[in-house]
């Protein structure tokens, strides 16, 4: 049997080609009974003898001849092993110049946690600034939460508990964590509080529905509240907040997305983000979003960070991840948050404080938006 074979049999007496091949030519030429079995892919194989010969013959892109006048028998040539490459994470381009400027340094560091620690809404009634971080599960919200605190506490901490990438959310209720310092400045707690949510599933029934979203950030769902699809938050929720004031309300949203899995998010996920966008700018609540996971988009970042400015790999992670949110990439900061370290490295902390600055400019805005 073979197939686009062609078997070309030159002798004067009798002869049998046996040759299993794909898109090889195998020519047998004796003057005698000649036996060829080859096994070959994309070969050539050449039988010329003047007696009885049987030889088998495995092979890869070789040329395989057999001449003598005995019986011969030819080891079978060994497979040369070819590497398979990945054009990938693994050999992600940099580009001579980052794509956005960034200093790294630890005056920096310094500077940006002095502004953290510094900043005070601009608002006479509002005395914290309320950040909701909603996004699919396993995308990083808690992990944000406990790295921006880390980077204040001076090592590593898991103050927002955190599970692991799966279908389900590990957070169940709504949780604020208000950044705090250590040691002498644990008493003087930052302005600002992230808050932790369910996170959103592919349909309303698996995650975070668009009501109980629009309940937190309007201020009515009440601190611990355990969300679930079947029961919304409404006035005959335990400790439902009838009338919020400017401290129950959420200032600004920030969506964080796994930069690792944006490529392969469901469709729902787009409809379902692009929806809570619209009603949240409907408030008066600016957004922003968080590319999470960016050491696992670019094995160069992942080795040293400060390149995560010069990462194509990131850059076009950053613009899937605007698609999806149907938002301007100018909205979206890359950060990795602190997974398996146990040790705070200056280079990560520059890159969570970044975002974090730039979550406050956006509560600004709220404050200006919504001044007397």
């Amino acid at each position: 049997m073979s197939f686009f074979a062609t078997s070309v049999s030159l002798d004067t007496k009798s002869t049998t080609a046996a040759v299993p091949t794909f898109g090889s030519l195998a020519t047998s030429s004796d003057t005698k009974s000649t036996t060829a079995a080859v096994h070959m892919f994309g070969s050539l194989a050449t039988s010329s003898d003047t007696k009885s010969s049987t030889t088998p013959v495995k092979a890869c892109f070789a040329l395989a001849p057999s001449s003598g006048t005995k019986s011969d028998r030819i080891k079978p040539k060994k497979k040369t092993e070819v590497p398979q490459f990945s054009l990938g994470a693994e050999f992600s381009l940099l580009l001579e110049n980052e794509w956005r400027k960034m200093k790294w340094s630890e005056e920096v560091r310094e500077t940006l946690m002095e502004s953290v620690r510094s900043f005070k809404p601009a608002s006479e009634t509002v005395t914290e600034a309320r950040v909701l971080l909603i996004g699919p599960v396993g995308a990083g919200k808690s992990s944000f939460i406990s790295s921006v605190q880390s980077v204040f506490s001076g090592r590593v901490i898991n103050r927002a508990m955190v599970g692991s990438s799966s279908s389900t959310s590990f957070t169940k209720k709504l949780r604020s964590y208000n950044i705090r310092g250590a040691g002498e400045k644990a008493d003087e707690p930052t302005a600002l509080v992230l808050c932790d949510v369910m996170g959103v599933g592919e349909g309303e029934s698996t995650g975070l529905t668009l009501h109980d979203a629009l309940s937190v950030i309007k201020g009515h769902a009440p601190e611990g509240h355990q969300f679930s699809p079947e029961h919304p938050i409404g006035a005959e929720t335990v400790g439902f907040v009838r009338k919020p004031s400017s401290n129950d309300k959420v200032h600004c949203v920030v969506f964080v997305i796994d930069g690792s899995s944006v490529g392969s998010y469901a469709k729902s996920f787009g409809a379902t983000f692009q929806q809570l966008r619209e009603h949240i700018s409907n408030l008066g609540v600016h957004q922003v979003a968080l590319l999470t996971h960016v050491d696992q988009v670019c094995t160069a970042s992942r080795s040293d960070i400060t390149k995560v400015y010069r990462s194509q790999a990131i850059q076009k992670a950053m613009v899937k991840a605007g698609e999806l949110l149907g938002m301007a990439t100018s909205y979206i900061v890359p950060v990795k948050n602190y997974c398996s370290e146990l040790d705070l490295d200056e280079n990560t902390d520059i890159l969570l404080l970044k975002a974090v600055d730039h979550i406050l400019q956006y509560v600004n805005l709220y404050f200006q938006d919504n001044s007397d």
